[in-house]
């Protein structure tokens, strides 16, 4: 009997994308890591990376900051994507601690609006990216957090929202507008009803994550998984091919916001976390907890929320000028 014949290894790109979904990366994450590696390795003449170390990695973030001129945040990027293929993918240990090559990040203070500044931006909204501009503020929530949003995590009884595996693998609450509430089950309404449509075409079922699709089989098309703000069409999921309806795209918004405050004659920087920003600034300017505002944030550390205090100071350090006495 002839020995049968043992499969092709992997390619290098297929064992990184099997190992960033083995460790429940998201897709985001994927794209990003995957488009980095490329990038590593043609800059290197496509040498493989087990050929390579240190010095390679060091190279290749070199060039980046000085030819290419990428902000720290983008050089820190491309460091973790290569840190992830030498020792998630390759299962190889640097002679030096790789955490030398990471890019120092600027100390910047947020943007934030005034409260009038932000009904501004509201005034040029409508439809859904009003509800959601008003959900970010009034929640304090990130751009994808909103997006990510399924129907069971919000609870209109107790007024809060669950936030779910959240930055840091975080689940939290936070809270529900009162003012929201009937804007959003009028919303629901209408979802609701391009479920059940979904359902009576053959689809309907929703990307669950973790395997809970093989745990749960029928879970996918229950109305409680459903994303509250789904995608105003049905697309082709790029890791299964399978057809779903996925929640809508994050460019949408950020255009929308971007366009309002142009049309409110805003000239700060707006874009939809800066509503975040307000919602933890404008909370503290009305006397709350700072560990209230922290928790509310999903801040792991109090000084990461402690930096809406220094934007509410007046003037330098709150120190009035000698020439206003």
């Amino acid at each position: 009997m002839a020995a049968q014949a043992l499969p092709p290894p992997r390619k290098l790109l297929d064992q990184v994308r099997d190992t960033l979904r083995r460790k429940h990366y998201s897709l985001r994450t994927e794209q990003a890591y995957v488009d980095w590696i490329k990038r590593f390795i043609l800059f290197h003449d496509k040498r493989h990376p087990n050929e390579m170390g240190s010095a390679e990695i060091e190279a290749f973030l070199t060039h980046l900051a000085v030819d290419e001129d990428v902000a720290a945040s983008t050089q820190n990027q491309a460091y973790s994507a290569l840190l992830f293929l030498f020792r998630e993918v390759l299962q190889k240990e640097f002679s030096f601690p790789p955490q030398a090559l990471r890019a120092k990040k600027p100390k910047r203070l947020p943007t934030v609006l005034t409260r009038d500044e932000v009904q501004q931006v509201f005034a040029h909204l409508s439809g859904l990216y009003l509800l959601m501009a008003r959900l970010l503020y009034g929640s304090g929530l990130r751009l994808m957090e909103c997006l990510r949003l399924r129907v069971k995590d919000i609870d209109f009884h107790y007024r809060t929202i669950t936030v779910r595996d959240a930055k840091g693998e975080q689940d939290r609450i936070t809270i529900l507008p009162e003012s929201l509430i009937e804007p959003l089950q009028d919303h629901l309404r209408i979802v609701k009803r391009t479920h059940e449509e979904d359902l009576a075409k053959g689809y309907g079922a929703v990307y669950l994550p973790y395997a809970l699709e093989r745990k749960y089989p029928h879970a996918n098309k229950e109305w409680g998984w459903q994303y509250v703000f789904p995608a105003h069409r049905l697309s082709v999921d790029p890791r299964n091919g399978i057809v779903r309806r996925h929640h809508l795209d994050e460019s949408g918004l950020q255009k929308a916001i971007r366009q309002a405050a142009r049309l409110a004659g805003i000239s700060k920087p707006v874009s939809p976390h800066t509503l975040r920003h307000c919602f933890a600034s404008h909370l503290l300017e009305a006397h709350y907890d700072i560990r209230t505002v922290q928790e509310l944030l999903g801040h792991k550390d109090v000084r990461t929320t402690m930096v809406y205090t220094h934007v509410l100071q007046r003037g330098g350090l709150a120190v009035r000028s000698p020439l206003d006495e």
